[in-house]
């Protein structure tokens, strides 16, 4: 059954009601260049306070392989999401110590055969492309995208993702994952507790829909 990561958090209480809506997976970013960057020692005190079955992924952009991780051990991190132009000997590297999700972002005549250069890697994640954002965009991209790519490994959906559309990116694509940002905000780095309800209950309803096919 498809995971939920929430992604952008900056704040306990974010943090909290997204647990609380069912959550697996939190992302806290560390790309400063983002309006919902975190500061390593803030987000070590919300990883500290979450459950034992939340995952906590820690995005980055472009960082020097020591840096990310100095960051990973800091915060006590579960996961790495490389959503900038790593190499596929970084992700090598990296995933000596951690396990790697490498992002990319899908524009026209994207290949999904490009994924198979960072066979290093844990997981794919698809997202919208922005040529200013690396990230919360609120762009979709074309799902077809995802199906070719679940070839290479698992996939994670991100990109617009919202309460209206995830049930039909679920079942259009069948990831692995979805990673929702902006599109259960109020303002970059704010999430709407009644949006990220909104968004679990159709996470569920679309759960239930794939176990009645099979």
């Amino acid at each position: 059954m498809v995971r939920v990561k929430i992604c952008g958090i900056t704040n306990w209480t974010d943090a909290r009601r997204s647990v609380d809506a069912g959550a697996d997976a939190l992302g806290f970013n560390f790309y400063k260049g983002s309006p919902r960057y975190i500061a390593p020692a803030d987000a070590r005190v919300i990883a500290r306070r979450l459950p034992r079955h939340v995952l906590t992924v820690g995005v980055f952009v472009n960082s020097p392989i020591a840096a990310i991780l100095k960051v990973a051990r800091e915060v006590d991190l579960n996961l790495l999401q490389l959503h900038g132009d790593e190499s596929p000997v970084s992700v090598r590297q990296l995933a000596g110590y951690f396990p790697i999700v490498k992002a990319f972002r899908v524009r026209n005549g994207f290949k999904a055969s490009h994924l198979a250069r960072f066979q290093a890697a844990d997981a794919f994640l698809l997202d919208g492309f922005d040529r200013r954002l690396r990230g919360g965009t609120g762009k979709t991209f074309d799902w077809r995208v995802a199906r070719a790519a679940k070839k290479y490994g698992p996939i994670v959906i991100a990109g617009g993702l919202t309460p209206e559309n995830i049930a039909d990116a679920i079942a259009e694509t069948e990831p692995f994952a979805v990673d929702v940002c902006s599109g259960v905000e109020t303002s970059p780095g704010k999430k709407d507790p009644v949006r990220l309800k909104a968004l679990m209950n159709a996470v569920d309803r679309a759960k239930k829909a794939q176990r009645h096919e099979r």
